[in-house]
């Protein structure tokens, strides 16, 4: 099977001639393997991924200018500004960072309004479409990101203003929410025009046993967002697969990520939700992209352990006939031994 004929087989609960498998790592994860490999991992263990590429901006496209929100930090080598204009304080330990919302400190809506975040109405899918092609050429899936939109928006005003916000004053979260829902509506449109076969979506909702908030709430405010999206695409290319990704424990949402049209499942983390479990409440309208645990088999486990895990999803959720794409459920960080990573690959590489 080529990669892209794996992956719709996968997608579509079809049989698969060994099971799609694939995983990243953290910078330093990715040099103490490529040492011990002596080669980079990802070329090493070709993993099942697709190819894709997002809109571009217009020829002298200038982005918006986000320092006047982050003054007290600029010159800072740690600090850091992104494309959405949040702040990244490094503190020297790998590669995490403290966000600095710049809408932090707002104190009236027309602070959120006037905002300046880049919009991509005029922007151009030339590249998304020739990678589309070239994908295809290859064998390969196309699959495109097309944003986050809850992780977006509480990035931008601040974890806690924000969540206040859709309780006290929702229509400062909706305005945000909106403008990210806009973009990758967009994104998702080019995508289905351009004959991608998966879109890639989802926001972290979820803590280690339940969503952050209450699950009618996620309804009310996130549900039809993502809902426009996947019907926005669904109406160009019906057959379009939609991957979701939420760490935590999404199960009270699982029946409203079906109904809006989520396809595939990232990455049903097993120390939240158990994936037989959840393949036992979805059958075959939802397959699974992870269910290796990054806080349990594959960090503290020996490479045995890993085999066996392995094994034992494969067989209880018939993986052979499709449904089952096995990776870590989060970026690999430096704690999980090399000989772990060789393991789960050779594994699925054996079943």
């Amino acid at each position: 099977m080529t990669k892209r004929e794996r992956f719709l087989a996968f997608a579509n609960f079809l049989p698969v001639d060994r099971i799609p498998r694939r995983a990243s790592y953290t910078p330093p994860q990715l040099e103490r393997m490529t040492a011990f490999l002596g080669k980079d991992p990802y070329e090493y263990f070709d993993n099942d991924t697709g190819g894709g590429a997002g809109l571009t901006p217009p020829e002298g496209y200038r982005a918006p200018d986000y320092t006047v929100y982050h003054q007290e930090w600029l010159g800072n080598p740690d600090f850091s500004i992104d494309g959405n204009g949040c702040g990244h304080l490094g503190h020297g330990f790998y590669h995490f960072t403290e966000y600095i919302s710049p809408l932090r400190n707002a104190a009236s809506f027309r602070e959120i309004e006037d905002y300046p975040l880049a919009g991509n109405a005029d922007w151009s899918d030339a590249a998304l479409r020739t990678a589309c092609e070239q994908a295809h050429a290859a064998g390969d899936y196309a699959q495109i990101f097309v944003g986050h939109m809850y992780e977006n928006a509480w990035q931008v005003r601040g974890y806690e203003p924000f969540l206040m916000d859709l309780l006290t004053q929702r229509e400062w979260a909706e305005l945000l929410l909106d403008r990210f829902c806009d973009n990758n509506l967009r994104t998702a449109e080019a995508a289905a025009r351009a004959g991608y076969d998966c879109i890639a979506t989802g926001d972290d909702v979820a803590n280690q046993n339940a969503l952050m908030f209450q699950p009618d709430l996620w309804r009310e405010v996130m549900k039809p967002r993502w809902a426009k999206v996947i019907a926005a695409a669904r109406a160009i290319k019906p057959d379009i697969h939609v991957w979701y990704h939420s760490d935590g424990n999404v199960w009270d949402i699982l029946d409203d990520l079906m109904e809006i049209g989520v396809t595939i499942l990232n990455p049903v983390q097993p120390e939240c939700m158990d994936p037989i479990e959840v393949r036992k409440r979805c059958g075959t309208r939802l397959a699974f992209d992870g269910c290796m645990g990054t806080q349990s088999t594959m960090p503290f486990g020996t490479a045995e352990d890993v085999r066996r895990r392995v094994r034992e999803l494969v067989a209880a959720l018939d993986g052979r006939h499709g449904g089952l794409m096995l990776s870590p459920t989060h970026v690999l960080e430096p704690e999980v031994p090399p000989e772990n990573v060789a393991a789960f690959y050779d594994e699925c590489d054996r079943i």
